[in-house]
């Protein structure tokens, strides 16, 4: 009778890991990205591609931070010495009742975080 007992609790302490693990990786997948459409939106891509993909945004926030220079060369960007100033705007998007909003931020008119918040409203 035991050995039922202890495969039982072994079976069900499988199943959550697989439930828990499940979970994290959706998770993930929610914090980075953003599908609008059949398009998806990931960090890295420009705010011209967020625009022809998801339309404008329901609410825009737009302020400045400086940072160390940087240019772009074969894909990735390289630092170098001094400051400069930079925009970076929080864009809302509501996309209604049934999906949740999202918030990008843009950096240098780049996606640097993706956040998932509550479900939308009425439009």
């Amino acid at each position: 009778m035991r050995e039922g007992t202890g495969s039982r609790k072994l079976n069900a302490s499988i199943r959550l890991v697989w439930i828990l693990a499940g979970l994290l990786i959706a998770s993930g997948a929610s914090a980075d990205s953003v599908r609008c459409g059949s398009k998806l939106i990931t960090e890295g891509d420009p705010i011209e591609k967020v625009r022809e993909y998801c339309g404008e945004p329901t609410e825009t926030q737009r302020t400045w931070m400086t940072r160390q220079p940087r240019f772009e060369y074969g894909g990735q960007e390289i630092p170098f010495e001094g400051s400069e100033d930079v925009p970076v705007e929080l864009c809302t998007y509501d996309f209604g009742p049934n999906k949740r909003v999202r918030r990008i931020r843009f950096i240098a008119g780049k996606v640097d975080s993706i956040e998932t918040r509550e479900h939308g409203n009425d439009r």
